[in-house]
């Protein structure tokens, strides 16, 4: 388990595993940029067109951060390596492609959970 899932281990997930979307710091990057970046390191597919679909606070009672969030198109010849994530950054990532309608269901299911 990696340090960055032990608040879901604390709150029941028992393996602290997560099933996530790409995602990733600004750094003082666009957010466009960033997830184009991201996706590439996380998934080895390179994107070149996104559409932000909306923003929102992370916790605005208390949090400043604010989360982008996108989506994309994708094919088979935009793969340009396994992803898994960025080695330097200790990235441990298992790329895993579902069907739109298979991903509804695990979220209907409880298999896919906003931890």
């Amino acid at each position: 388990m990696s340090y960055c899932r032990i608040p879901t281990y604390l709150n029941g997930n028992k393996d602290g595993h997560l099933i996530e979307a790409c995602a990733g710091l600004l750094d003082e990057n666009r957010p466009e940029e960033c997830i184009k970046k991201e996706t590439e390191e996380e998934t080895g597919y390179q994107i070149k067109e996104v559409k932000k679909i909306f923003e929102a606070y992370m916790s605005p009672g208390s949090v400043t951060e604010i989360l982008y969030f996108f989506v994309a198109e994708y094919t088979p010849n935009m793969k340009v390596s396994d992803g898994g994530g960025d080695e330097e950054e200790k990235e441990n990532i298992e790329v895993l492609e579902l069907p739109f309608d298979k991903a509804i269901r695990m979220i209907e299911t409880g298999e896919i959970q906003g931890w």
